[in-house]
């Protein structure tokens, strides 16, 4: 892990170097420099074509894919690189990728330009958009990345530990589907009322439907960190439900405290989940009016953040990053979308620059920093 987190950290170095000189260094420059560095700390022997073999074909006519990465001689994981700076939204890339793994009869897929890595499981009953499992940006968060890639290792597919944490994101995200649509902004549930009137049968229906029209509700799913996956010996935490993975809680209008369990770096603390749109701006992260943006289904989309926090959308004001996000999300993917497909966490999906530290990141690493600046003082 050590190893991999210091050449993820080299890499970072020479992505900051090439980002002030404006150099577009191109594919096979991005692969040599940003993409085999790192497939070699993972444990994989760069220079034998018995274990990475590179413009891979499975039978002479069909398209080679860039990196086959090989057990016992037998693919087990397909990589598709593109030069650094090129748009991975286009679904050519991915769809190209899977479709061939899938006749092929290789699980895994990856997807990367050595900046971002996107994990897809190309056997996943799903429709192509839900097989992503996991992304990491080593520009963002270089622990998150190392804890993730690692699950890429050697060893850790020789173990098939992926396919353990895959079938915990499965089951997950089926689970958070049904949760999202008990406490969405429609109507309210006639089975949570149910259940609500025999749990506490001394308060009528018209109170419990208005307090439940009050509530926000979130949903917290642990996150798989490879820091267990590298380790065999160790538990495994079970994935959260979305490609990018929704972090919710259950809050009223005046939310307690909570007492919160030390977490690695990589999850949500209970100061970041405390934290408000409107808190990210009275800290001068982001500012009233700010462009936010979102890349989906291969088209780069902005919204603007309101000073009471909401988010308007194509000239509608939702009253958080979720709600847009799944409101932008239905706009593009049309009528009939799957609520698993439309169910958003806004704060990894949307993007904003943090006015303080002056980059463009996810507003889940803004208020991340943030609470972390708050919890210094």
């Amino acid at each position: 892990m050590s190893y991999l987190l210091d050449t993820l950290k080299q890499c970072a170095d020479r992505l900051s170097r090439y980002s002030r000189l404006g150099q577009k260094i191109g594919e096979q420059n991005t692969k040599a420099g940003l993409i085999e560095p790192v497939i070699g700390a993972l444990g994989w022997d760069v220079l034998d074509p018995e274990e990475v073999h590179r413009e891979y074909r499975r039978r002479s006519t069909d398209n080679p894919v860039d990196y086959a990465l090989l057990l016992m001689r037998t693919p087990r994981l397909f990589i598709e690189a593109k030069g650094l700076g090129e748009n991975l939204d286009d679904p050519r890339w991915a769809n190209q990728t899977i479709s061939y793994a899938t006749v092929a009869g290789v699980e895994w897929v990856v997807l990367t330009d050595g900046v971002e890595w996107r994990i897809y499981n190309a056997h996943a009953p799903v429709p192509v958009e839900q097989k992503l499992f996991r992304t990491a940006r080593i520009a963002e968060d270089l622990e998150s990345a190392a804890e993730l890639l690692a699950l890429l290792s050697k060893d850790n597919m020789s173990g098939n530990r992926l396919q353990e944490l895959w079938r915990s994101f499965f089951v997950d995200r089926q689970v958070h589907g049904a949760l999202n649509d008990l406490f969405s902004d429609k109507e309210v549930s006639g089975e949570l009322l149910d259940l609500l009137a025999k749990r506490v049968p001394d308060l009528q229906s018209a109170d419990v439907r208005a307090s439940l029209q009050r509530v926000r509700a979130s949903f917290d799913f642990p996150e798989a960190g490879a820091s267990s996956a590298s380790d065999p010996r160790r538990p495994v935490a079970s994935p959260p439900p979305t490609a990018s993975p929704s972090t919710r809680t259950l809050s009223g209008p005046s939310p307690s405290a909570q007492n919160a369990s030390p977490r690695r770096k990589s999850q949500v603390s209970g100061d970041e989940r405390r934290l408000r749109m409107t808190d990210l701006m009275a800290a001068g992260r982001v500012l009233p009016g700010a462009t936010i943006h979102a890349d989906y289904m291969g088209e780069s989309h902005t919204a603007k953040v309101s000073p009471d926090g909401s988010v308007e959308y194509q000239g509608t004001k939702y009253r958080s990053l979720s709600a847009a996000g799944r409101a932008m999300k239905e706009i593009v993917a049309g009528p009939g979308t799957p609520e698993t497909t439309l169910s958003t966490d806004g704060w990894g999906f949307w993007r904003a620059e943090d006015a303080v530290q002056g980059d463009i990141a996810s507003l889940k690493m803004i208020r991340r920093r943030a609470a972390g600046s708050a919890s210094d003082k």
